[in-house]
Protein backbone atom coordinates (compact mmCIF):
# COMPACT_ATOMS: atom_id res chain seq x y z
CA UNK A 1 0.00 0.00 0.00
CA UNK A 2 1.51 3.32 -1.06
CA UNK A 3 0.69 6.37 1.03
CA UNK A 4 1.38 9.77 -0.49
CA UNK A 5 2.44 12.13 2.26
CA UNK A 6 2.78 15.23 0.09
CA UNK A 7 5.74 17.43 -0.66
CA UNK A 8 5.36 19.59 2.45
CA UNK A 9 6.45 16.78 4.78
CA UNK A 10 9.93 16.52 3.29
CA UNK A 11 10.66 20.26 3.23
CA UNK A 12 12.23 22.44 5.88
CA UNK A 13 10.47 25.66 6.93
CA UNK A 14 12.95 27.65 4.83
CA UNK A 15 12.21 25.51 1.77
CA UNK A 16 8.47 25.87 2.34
CA UNK A 17 8.84 29.64 2.60
CA UNK A 18 10.95 29.68 -0.55
CA UNK A 19 8.44 27.61 -2.50
CA UNK A 20 5.60 29.83 -1.28
CA UNK A 21 7.55 32.91 -2.38
CA UNK A 22 8.23 31.28 -5.75
CA UNK A 23 4.52 30.49 -6.17
CA UNK A 24 3.66 34.06 -5.17
CA UNK A 25 6.08 35.50 -7.72
CA UNK A 26 4.69 33.21 -10.43
CA UNK A 27 1.15 34.32 -9.54
CA UNK A 28 2.08 38.01 -9.70
CA UNK A 29 3.87 37.51 -13.04
CA UNK A 30 0.80 35.77 -14.50
CA UNK A 31 -1.51 38.43 -13.05
CA UNK A 32 0.64 41.17 -14.61
CA UNK A 33 0.63 39.41 -18.00
CA UNK A 34 -3.15 39.06 -17.93
CA UNK A 35 -3.59 42.66 -16.76
CA UNK A 36 -1.47 43.94 -19.65
CA UNK A 37 -3.59 41.92 -22.09
CA UNK A 38 -6.79 43.26 -20.52
CA UNK A 39 -5.45 46.81 -20.70
CA UNK A 40 -4.63 46.44 -24.39
CA UNK A 41 -8.07 45.01 -25.07
CA UNK A 42 -9.81 47.79 -23.11
CA UNK A 43 -7.90 50.55 -24.94
CA UNK A 44 -8.60 49.06 -28.38
CA UNK A 45 -12.30 48.32 -27.71
CA UNK A 46 -13.27 51.46 -25.76
CA UNK A 47 -16.55 52.67 -27.30
CA UNK A 48 -16.15 56.42 -26.64
CA UNK A 49 -13.72 57.50 -29.36
CA UNK A 50 -14.13 61.16 -28.35
CA UNK A 51 -12.49 60.35 -24.99
CA UNK A 52 -10.17 57.41 -25.66
CA UNK A 53 -8.55 55.37 -22.91
CA UNK A 54 -4.79 55.36 -22.52
CA UNK A 55 -2.33 53.43 -20.39
CA UNK A 56 -2.38 56.39 -17.96
CA UNK A 57 -5.94 55.40 -17.04
CA UNK A 58 -4.60 52.20 -15.52
CA UNK A 59 -1.92 53.66 -13.24
CA UNK A 60 -3.74 52.96 -9.98
CA UNK A 61 -4.46 49.36 -10.96
CA UNK A 62 -0.78 48.89 -11.81
CA UNK A 63 0.19 50.26 -8.39
CA UNK A 64 -2.12 47.79 -6.67
CA UNK A 65 -0.71 44.85 -8.61
CA UNK A 66 2.85 45.93 -7.94
CA UNK A 67 2.06 46.31 -4.23
CA UNK A 68 1.47 42.55 -4.14
CA UNK A 69 5.24 42.14 -4.39
CA UNK A 70 5.72 43.49 -0.88
CA UNK A 71 4.80 41.12 1.97
CA UNK A 72 2.87 43.93 3.70
CA UNK A 73 0.27 43.85 0.91
CA UNK A 74 -1.53 46.83 -0.53
CA UNK A 75 0.05 50.27 -0.31
CA UNK A 76 -3.27 51.73 0.80
CA UNK A 77 -3.72 49.42 3.78
CA UNK A 78 -1.83 49.63 7.06
CA UNK A 79 0.57 46.72 7.48
CA UNK A 80 -0.52 45.90 11.03
CA UNK A 81 -2.88 47.21 13.65
CA UNK A 82 -1.63 48.54 16.93
CA UNK A 83 -1.64 45.58 19.32
CA UNK A 84 -2.67 47.81 22.24
CA UNK A 85 -5.84 48.97 20.46
CA UNK A 86 -8.84 46.74 21.27
CA UNK A 87 -11.03 45.29 18.56
CA UNK A 88 -14.41 47.00 17.93
CA UNK A 89 -16.16 44.10 19.71
CA UNK A 90 -14.12 44.87 22.85
CA UNK A 91 -14.98 48.57 22.83
CA UNK A 92 -12.34 49.75 20.36
CA UNK A 93 -12.87 52.27 17.59
CA UNK A 94 -15.48 51.36 14.98
CA UNK A 95 -13.62 53.38 12.34
CA UNK A 96 -9.92 54.17 12.08
CA UNK A 97 -9.06 56.95 9.62
CA UNK A 98 -6.00 55.86 7.65
CA UNK A 99 -6.20 58.69 5.11
CA UNK A 100 -3.05 60.82 5.32
CA UNK A 101 -3.45 64.47 6.17
CA UNK A 102 -3.15 66.91 3.24
CA UNK A 103 0.27 68.35 2.55
CA UNK A 104 0.68 71.71 4.33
Amino acid sequence: MDIHTGDAVDKTPQQLEGSQEEARRAFIAELWRRFEALQEWAVSHWPDQQNPLSSADFVEARKEILSLRSPAGSLNQPATRDAAEPEPEQGGAQYVDVTPAPWP
